[in-house]
């Protein structure tokens, strides 16, 4: 019985020790790096505590309460005057009243335009204003399009 203790004992420190073995380089994989959605050189899109970014995957457009966000984004063009995208507008009824409402969601193109540089901390030239197209149906009482300055 003690020969079989100590076997099961050899094998398990073994097994330790190979779990515990530090990859090697053949063996390892790097991730592939993520873009960079904090650079600077061209106009970002200032976020609702100023921080810029570049070709965002989501939105907040209602800072205050969270009620209208702009997800999926899918940026066509981000340039030096605009930038043009498409997603959804995640958007809250309220009905019957905010904390109760239903978050719908509706298709729409978004752009992006008037870079201006400064007041945003960092400095950086951000865009000024957004454009929001409904595509396919909107939220009651909505303009097809609706525009709204952006923070900086």
């Amino acid at each position: 019985m003690r020969g079989h203790a100590m076997r099961a004992a050899v094998t398990l420190g073994a097994a330790a020790a190979l779990a515990a073995a530090p990859l090697t380089a053949a063996s390892a994989t790097t991730p592939a790096p993520e873009p960079d959605r904090h650079r600077t050189g061209g106009p970002v899109l200032a976020d609702c505590q100023g921080r810029g970014e570049v070709r965002p995957g989501a939105y907040l457009l209602a800072c205050g309460d969270g009620n209208s966000r702009l997800d999926a984004l899918h940026w066509s063009r981000w340039g030096g005057d605009t930038a043009v995208g498409r997603g959804v507008n995640v958007v809250n009824d309220c009905v019957p009243y905010c904390a109760a409402g239903t978050f719908r969601s509706y298709p729409v193109t978004v752009r992006l335009e008037a870079p201006v540089t400064g007041g945003n901390g960092a400095g950086e030239r951000h865009f000024s204003r957004i454009s929001v197209t409904y595509t396919d149906g909107r939220p009651d009482g909505a303009p097809r399009v609706v525009s709204y300055p952006l923070p900086g």
